[in-house]
C-alpha cells in the first residue's frame, strides 16, 4: 500500500434516522441539550433532517436527526438507526482518488455539496467485485474540512 496522501482529522457528524425526528429530538435536544442549528429537506435523498450540534468551533460535531419524507421510498434514512458517520478529511478529492485506486467502493453521486454546506461523498456500505473494500455495513461520509478545521487539528497534532 502506498503512502496515504490525506488525513482523517476527526468526526464531523453522526446521522441518526427514525420514523419521527420529533422522538429523536426528545432525547438529543430536550434530554442531552444539543442545539438545533439548521434543517435540511431533500426529496432526492428522501430526508427531512434537523442539524444539531455539540461542541464549538472547529471541534463542533453535528448530530443529524433524520426522518424520511416518505417511509415507503428509498433511501430509507430511518431503516438503519445509525444512518452514517461523517469524517473530516483534509483533502477530499485526493482522498477519493487514492481510496478508489486502493479498491474502495463509493456510493453513487460523487463529490457534491452536503446539507451543512461542505463538499461530501459517501463510501458504500458494501464492497463488490470491482471495488472490494466497503464500510462493512456502515455508510461512511467523507467531508471536506474547511481551512479553520484543518488548521485546528494541525495545531493539536503539533
Amino acid at each position: 500500500m502506498s503512502h496515504r496522501p490525506f488525513r482523517i482529522l476527526g468526526i464531523q457528524q453522526i446521522a441518526i434516522g427514525g420514523p419521527s425526528k420529533e422522538r429523536l429530538k426528545t432525547l438529543w435536544v430536550d434530554m442531552l441539550g444539543l442545539e438545533v442549528t439548521g434543517n435540511f429537506v431533500s426529496e432526492r435523498e428522501n430526508v427531512d433532517e434537523d442539524i444539531c450540534a455539540m461542541g464549538k468551533g472547529p471541534f463542533k460535531v453535528e448530530v443529524d436527526l433524520m426522518q424520511p419524507l416518505d417511509a415507503e421510498k428509498k433511501p430509507a434514512v430511518h431503516a438503519t438507526p445509525l444512518n452514517h458517520v461523517g469524517l473530516w478529511i483534509d483533502d477530499l478529492p485526493v482522498a477519493v482518488e487514492w481510496l478508489t485506486a486502493q479498491g474502495v467502493r463509493f456510493a453513487p453521486g460523487g463529490i457534491r455539496r452536503g446539507a451543512a454546506g461542505f463538499d461530501i461523498t459517501f463510501l458504500h456500505p458494501k464492497g463488490n467485485d470491482e471495488f472490494p473494500i466497503g464500510g462493512e455495513g456502515v455508510l461512511v461520509e467523507l467531508v471536506q474540512a474547511p481551512p479553520e478545521v484543518v488548521d485546528a487539528f494541525a495545531r493539536l497534532a503539533g
